[in-house]
C-alpha cells in the first residue's frame, strides 16, 4: 500500500494518483487566473471593473448573495437533521456541511476583492455602524463561517491516518457529540444574514423595483431571502451530490436519503414561490403604484432586464421545480430529480441577479436613462475564482476524508 492509498477512507476505491494530479491542475490553472485577477484588483483598484456611480452593487455583490444562498442547504440539513430529528440525513450532512463551508468562504473571499482594500475588513468590526443590516450581515456570516469550520473540523481528524491518533480519534468524537448545538447556532445566524441580504433591497425606497413593505424595520424581502436559502440550498447539495456520483462513476448516497431530502426542499421550495408570488402581486399593484411608478416600467426590452425574469425566476425556475419535487413519481425519477434541482439552483441565483443588478437599472429620475452594466474579465475571473477554489476542495475531501458513510455499503470492493 503506498502513501497515497493509506490515505484514503477505509475500504473504497480511489482513481491513480497521477490522474488525480491532472485533474487538481487543470482547476489550478483556472484558480491563477482568478488569483491574477484578484491581485490587479487589489493592487490597481477598482477601475479594474466596470462597475460606476449607478453599480456600486454588481457581479460580485451578485455572485456573493447567490452563493450565499446556495450554501443554504448547510444550515437547512444541519437543522433538520440536528433538531428535526431527520437520522436519515446523516448519510449527506457531511457533504452539505463542506458544500456550506465552500460557499461561505468563497463569499468572504469575494467580498474581500470587492472591498478593495482587505486589509482595512476590520473596521467593518470595530467601527461598527449599528444602523446597517450590512453590518448585521458581517457579524453573522463571520460567525457562521466559524461555525461551519467547526462543523468540518472533525471529518478532517476523521482521516484515516489522523484517526489513529488517540487524541485526534477523541477529539472528533466528542465534536460530533455537541454537534446539535453548532447545528442550531448555525441555524440562528444563517436566518438572519439571509434575512438582512434580503432587506437591503427591500429598505431602499430610493430605489422603487427592490423597496417592499414588512413588518416593523423587516421588509418582506427579509424573510424571503431565507426561505429561499432553506427550499433551493438542499437542491444545489443534491445536484453537487449526484454530480460528484456521476464524475466518480459511484452511487455515494442511497435514493431515500436524497428522496427525503428532496421532498423536503419541494415543498419549501412551493409554500416559497407562492409568498413569492404573493409578494411579487402585491409590489405590483400596490408598493410600486405608491411610490408614482407602473410594474411595467421596471422591464425593460433589452436583453438583461426584460419581463423574462420574472417568468423565469418564479414559473420555470419556481412552479416547476417545487412540482417536480413534491410529487414521489417525478421525485424518484432521475431525468426529472435532474431537472428540478438544476432549475431550483438556477432560480435563487436570478432571483439574486434582480434584486442586486435589476434594482439599480431602471431610472428613477425624469432625466435618467437605463443604466446598463457588463461586468470587466477581471470581474468574471475572480467571480470564477471560488468555482475553481471548491472544486479543489471537493477532489481532496473526497478523496481523503470520509464524507459519504454509505460509500463503502454501496460500493463493494471485489478482489
Amino acid at each position: 500500500m503506498d502513501l497515497d492509498s493509506a490515505l484514503w477512507p477505509k475500504d473504497v476505491q480511489r482513481c491513480s494518483f497521477p490522474k488525480f494530479m491532472i485533474g487538481i491542475t487543470v482547476v489550478t490553472l483556472v484558480l491563477i487566473w482568478g488569483v491574477y485577477a484578484a491581485l490587479l484588483c487589489w493592487f490597481k483598484g477598482l477601475n479594474q471593473t466596470n462597475m460606476n456611480d449607478y453599480y456600486g452593487f454588481a457581479l460580485w455583490i451578485w455572485a456573493d448573495l447567490a452563493i450565499i444562498g446556495l450554501g443554504g442547504g448547510a444550515f437547512f440539513t444541519g437543522f433538520l437533521r440536528y433538531l428535526v430529528k431527520k437520522d436519515e440525513l446523516k448519510n449527506i450532512i457531511n457533504y452539505a456541511v463542506l458544500i456550506g463551508f465552500i460557499c461561505y468562504s468563497s463569499a468572504q473571499l469575494i467580498l474581500g476583492i470587492d472591498v478593495g482594500q482587505p486589509l482595512r475588513g476590520w473596521f467593518i468590526f470595530w467601527h461598527a455602524n449599528v444602523h446597517s443590516m450590512l453590518t448585521e450581515v458581517a457579524f453573522c456570516l463571520s460567525c457562521y463561517f466559524v461555525v461551519l469550520c467547526i462543523e468540518y473540523i472533525p471529518l478532517i481528524l476523521e482521516n484515516r491516518q489522523l484517526d489513529k491518533e488517540p487524541f485526534f480519534h477523541h477529539l472528533s468524537h466528542n465534536m460530533h457529540g455537541i454537534m446539535a448545538i453548532f447545528a442550531a447556532t448555525g441555524a440562528f445566524l444563517s436566518c438572519f444574514h439571509q434575512g438582512s441580504l434580503g432587506g437591503v433591497s427591500g429598505v431602499l425606497f430610493g430605489r422603487p423595483f427592490g423597496f417592499r413593505e414588512g413588518i416593523f424595520i423587516w421588509p418582506w424581502t427579509f424573510f424571503l431571502f431565507t426561505w429561499s436559502a432553506a427550499a433551493c440550498g438542499p437542491c444545489f447539495t443534491i445536484l453537487v451530490t449526484k454530480l460528484t456520483e456521476t464524475i466518480s462513476k459511484k452511487q455515494l448516497v442511497k435514493p431515500d436519503v436524497i428522496d427525503l431530502l428532496a421532498k423536503i426542499s419541494g415543498w419549501m421550495m412551493f409554500t416559497y414561490i407562492i409568498a413569492k408570488t404573493v409578494d411579487t402581486w402585491y409590489w405590483a399593484l400596490y408598493t410600486a403604484p405608491s411610490k408614482g411608478f407602473n410594474w411595467a416600467f421596471f422591464y425593460s426590452d433589452n436583453a438583461f432586464y426584460g419581463p423574462w425574469i420574472l417568468w423565469l425566476e418564479i414559473v420555470i425556475c419556481g412552479y416547476i421545480p417545487a412540482m417536480l419535487l413534491i410529487t414521489k413519481k417525478t421525485r424518484q425519477k432521475n431525468a426529472t430529480l435532474w431537472t428540478a434541482i438544476i432549475l431550483a439552483s438556477i432560480g435563487v441565483c436570478v432571483n439574486r441577479w434582480a434584486l442586486v443588478l435589476q434594482v439599480m437599472a431602471p431610472p428613477v429620475l425624469p432625466f435618467d436613462t437605463w443604466a446598463l452594466y457588463i461586468p470587466s474579465w477581471q470581474e468574471v475571473a475572480t467571480t470564477i475564482l471560488p468555482i475553481a477554489y471548491g472544486v479543489i476542495l471537493i477532489m481532496i475531501s473526497y478523496r481523503y476524508l470520509p464524507i459519504f458513510p454509505q460509500e463503502r455499503e454501496l460500493n463493494p470492493i471485489t478482489n
